[in-house]
Formats: C-alpha cells, structure tokens, sequence
C-alpha cells in the first residue's frame, strides 16, 4: 500500500503523525509524494483556532475530490471535537486524538475491503477524552531527513482557559513514566539525532499524574544526564509557574539543555489574563522573564500573544504592547483571538471586531520584528556551534542551541553535523556565517 500522511497543527501533533508513518513503514509499506496517486491519505488534524478548522476542511475536500478513489482517514483534535462535520466531508475513517495504532489498523482494513470491491461503509473509532487516564505511548523517530526528533512526553491539560477547546479535545493530564522517557531519549540519541525536543500539550504539567513528587526540573535532570554531552535537549512551550528559581539553578547546570524557553503568555494586560483564566498576573510572568535571564546567557524567550480577546479596550491593548518591551522576547507568535465553540469565551461579552483584531495583530508583530532584530544582532560576531539540517540556495541552514536561524556556504555535507560557524552578519531574521 502507498499511503501520504498530512500534519496540521502542534509538534505533538506532528510526533503522532510521525509516528503512525513508522507503524505503516514498518508493516511494509510505502510512503508517496503530493505526485503520487496513493491508497490511503492520513490527516492529522487540529482544532486551536477558526483558521485551522477551515485548514482542515480545505484539505480534505481537496483529497477526497482528487483522490476519490482512495481511502480518506482523518483524526486528530477537530476529528475529536467535530466528528459530525468530517464524517460529512465524506471520509472512509473518522478517529480522534487517541487511539492512534487503531486508527492506522482502521485505515488499512478500509483499504484492503475497497481492493476487494467490498463497502464497509464509514468506520467511525472515538472515545470521551476527558475520561482517559493512560498515556499513550507511540515511539517515533526514523532519521530520514530529519536531524531534530520530538519526544513526546505529557498529553492532556486541566487549565481550562477560558477561550481553550484543547482540555476537551485532549482530555487530563496524563504523562509518559520518567524512566521510560529516558529510554525512548536514549533511543533516539542512538539512531543518530542530535537534539530532542520535549513535547506536550501542556509539559509544565508533567509528573502530576504520578506517584510521587515527580516534577519537569527532574525529568530534565534524567534524560540529560542519560545522553551524551553533544545531543541537544530543548523544550516545548511552558507555563510561567514553571520557572522558578530552584527550576533554573538546576536547568543552568545541564549543559546540553538548550537555553530557549517559549513561555506563553497571551496578554500583558492583567485584566485580561483574568478574563482568559489563566493562573499568573504580569508580574509573576515578568518574574519568571528575570529569573531566566539571571541563570542563563542571553536565552531566546519566546511566547504566544491573543490579541483581540473579548472586552479587550485599546488601553488594555497598549498596556500589552508596553509589556511586551519590558520583556525583550527574541520571537512571539501573534493570534487574533478566534472563537471556539462551547469555550466560556465565545459566550463573553464585548467581542472585538475582526478588522480591531488584525490592526492589533499588525501593531503587535511590528513591535515583535523589533526585538527579534534586537535580540539576533547581539549574536553577531560570536563563534557558535550550529546544527545543520538541509541545503537551501547554496546555503546550509541549521539553528544554534538558542535556535537562531543560520545560513552558512559550505562544500561538505552539513546535514545533521554539529559544528562552529562564526556568525557575520544578519539577513533578515537569519544569521550568515562562515563554517570553521
């Protein structure tokens, strides 16, 4: 069977979608191109804003009318939470964001009954999120092209923020047992990856669901103390509580623990973060912001911005954009706020305006293109190792360990070698180097 996988959305997202490609790869068979006429497409699909569920539908409808016969199995955090509107789209298999061996098996039965000119008709496999309590182990990771692995780690969140449909799409926490995190990070290691990152829905909240005191700061401490000194260690996005400062005395001494930390954050509007119910203030996240740069060498923070949400006044907006400076992030990743169904903020009262919503989006990226030039320029004429992944333009493009974009000329084969560039110059948002 020849099959294509697509991925919209998270890295946890795109480890799952790895994952469920090595199951198939393993069984033997073989994965096409967007050139190919393929048996079975694979859509890995995700629910965080309005834009992403018409990204899901687009693209199903686009294979399901050129490909109409193959099979079409979708699953993933819309599938979950929308099952109604895929299996209208006219699909063979609707599965959600668990269950993902079932759901590969599902798809190869569809597959094998239509070769045989049989109808099974739709398969629908879905279960109640907010009821599961095991993780889901999927290990992932042939090297392929890739030179960064994702380990998969915490699934789930109990925040319930009050404009968030992913609790309800992904259930509770639930986390992958420490010892076998460090087996699956050995693992990876020795197939040749260089860095691993540790993904999440929510990987502040890992260790609550088991026994113990078990926190993030220890699952750090064991898988880098299991890897060699030279393979990377970085982190998925993480809540502000977690940075504290026994959390950072203990990060700081790990020397393959990437010092880049995407802390979300959302709004820099105290009243605002009340009404999204999220669990800090301003000051507590700016503590947070101070501790980091305490501990660490210019690390590169980055975070998320809603801009827009419900009862958002431009005062609060300004008091955003001002805190914002104060706390000098290296990249942001800006949402106009979308609605999302049954969320307490789709119900809340003065809702923004589409058109105030994208102004904001564009005053709040002007101010991020500003510091993220700020921040990369202070790189400029430091000696830094890079990890090379592919050849672009006679280019080889990689990221530092803050992960700074770099492109740098060489006549050897860089992909997936670690190596010192002597950083020149700044083009854009990425860095030109010179290979030593």
């Amino acid at each position: 069977m020849k099959f294509q996988c697509y991925t919209l959305g998270c890295k946890v997202n795109q480890y799952e979608t790895q994952a469920m490609e090595q199951q198939l790869l393993a069984l033997g068979h073989v994965s096409g191109t967007d050139a190919d006429d393929c048996d079975a497409y694979l859509i890995n699909t995700c629910t965080v804003t309005a834009v992403a569920d018409r990204k899901n539908r687009t693209l199903i409808r686009r294979l399901r009318r050129e490909h109409p016969q193959a099979v079409i199995g979708v699953c993933g955090c819309y599938a979950q939470v929308s099952a109604g509107e895929v299996e209208a789209l006219g699909v063979d298999v609707v599965s959600g964001s668990g269950g993902r061996e079932a759901f590969v098996q599902l798809v190869l039965d569809a597959v094998r009954q239509k070769k045989a000119g049989q109808d099974a008709g739709q398969q629908v496999l879905l279960d109640d999120a907010m009821r599961r309590r095991a993780f889901e182990s999927l290990p992932a990771g042939s090297l392929g092209t890739r030179t960064r692995a994702m380990l998969k780690v915490q699934d789930g969140c109990c925040n319930f923020c009050t404009y968030c449909i992913i609790p309800y799409a992904r259930g509770r926490v639930r986390s992958l047992p420490l010892e076998q995190c460090a087996r699956e990070a050995r693992t990876l290691a020795e197939a040749g990856y260089q860095e691993i990152v540790l993904t999440g829905i929510e990987i502040s909240s890992w260790g609550q669901d088991l026994p113990g005191e078990q926190t993030l700061i220890d699952l750090l401490e064991t898988v880098c103390r299991d890897l060699p000194g030279e393979v990377r260690i970085r982190l998925g996005s993480l809540e502000p509580r977690t940075i504290t400062p026994d959390f950072c005395r203990r990060a700081a001494a790990l020397p393959n623990l990437c010092p880049h930390f995407h802390l979300s954050m959302q709004s820099g509007c105290d009243a605002v973060l009340a009404r999204m119910n999220r669990k800090y203030d301003s000051a507590r996240y700016y503590e947070s912001v101070q501790l980091l740069y305490g501990y660490f060498d210019r690390p590169a923070i980055t975070t998320d911005l809603i801009v827009g949400f419900p009862g958002e006044t431009e005062e609060e907006f300004q008091q955003t954009l001002t805190f914002l400076h104060r706390c000098a992030f290296a990249a942001m990743h800006i949402f106009p706020y979308s609605k999302r169904p049954d969320t307490p903020a789709a119900k809340m009262p003065g809702q923004v305006l589409n058109a105030v919503k994208e102004e904001r989006a564009r005053r709040a990226a002007e101010t991020a293109a500003e510091m993220e030039h700020t921040y990369l320029s202070q790189w400029v004429g430091q000696t830094v190792p890079v990890l090379f992944e592919e050849e672009q333009g006679g280019l080889w493009r990689g990221h530092t360990a803050h992960y700074c974009a770099v492109a740098a000329p060489s006549p050897r084969d860089l992909h997936n070698c670690l190596v010192q560039v002597q950083l020149e110059g700044l083009e854009g948002n990425t860095l030109k180097g010179v290979v030593l």
